[in-house]
């Protein structure tokens, strides 16, 4: 019995080291990603307005958005994450996008409101996740696929199709895509992001940044 005990011991003490020299690892890996993922982003859409962004007023319609990914029930899961609490949906709101600093929305596919800080002529969308050589586990599964935008009224019970797009794995981490007839006649308070599908990962999504872009509707094109 001693002899099982110290061996349970050992093992135990093995793998507290293993965890520990990962979550090493991966802290080193998200400040270089994030540095050279702020580096691109300040160089390449520094000209672009983000309507999107917490900071400046932009929240999250919880009535209206899908349910964040509960992690308890899988043991392996919460071995990777640290016991942490995942991260809420206004995590796509804000600039930080270093590894595992996403939203995981439940499942494979799902939806998120955004209220923007004003009434927006909407022009295009961004999407940001990490690269494969970012993450952690070594893969982007978790990455949305097949995503379609809509400007969304107040009460929500009109909405208007803005455009549907693939966010390709394959290509940059940070892609923006135009909606159609940019810039739009009608101004949006809110916007509808419904992921339709991911890239391969059936128990969550996760979601780094959305950014929204356009111009301001005038005084007068408020009513």
């Amino acid at each position: 019995m001693n002899a099982l005990l110290a061996e349970q011991t050992q093992q135990l003490q093995l793998l507290v080291e293993a965890v520990a020299q990962l979550r090493a690892e991966i802290s080193s890996a998200k400040k270089e990603a994030n540095q050279a993922v702020s580096e691109t982003a300040s160089e390449v859409y520094v000209q672009m307005s983000d309507w999107a962004l917490k900071s400046s007023g932009a929240t999250i319609d919880l009535q209206r958005t899908s349910e964040t990914y509960d992690c308890k029930e899988n043991w392996g899961c919460r071995v990777l994450w640290f016991f942490r609490t995942a991260n809420p949906p206004d995590t796509i709101l804000q600039p930080d996008v270093s590894p595992e600093n996403c939203w995981p929305l439940q499942g494979h596919e799902g939806q998120v409101v955004i209220r923007l800080p004003a009434r927006v002529h909407l022009t295009a969308v961004t999407v940001q996740h990490i690269s494969k050589e970012a993450s952690p586990s070594g893969t982007v599964i978790s990455a949305p696929r097949d995503i379609a935008v809509f400007g969304v009224d107040a009460d929500g019970e009109e909405e208007t199709l803005l455009g549907t797009f693939m966010y390709d794995v394959a290509e940059e981490a940070i892609q923006t895509f135009p909606l159609k007839n940019a810039p739009l006649p009608r101004a949006f308070l809110y916007i509808k992001l419904l992921v339709k599908s991911n890239w391969g990962n059936p128990a969550y999504t996760c979601i780094y940044r959305v950014q929204v872009h356009g111009k301001m509707a005038k005084p007068e094109s408020l009513n």
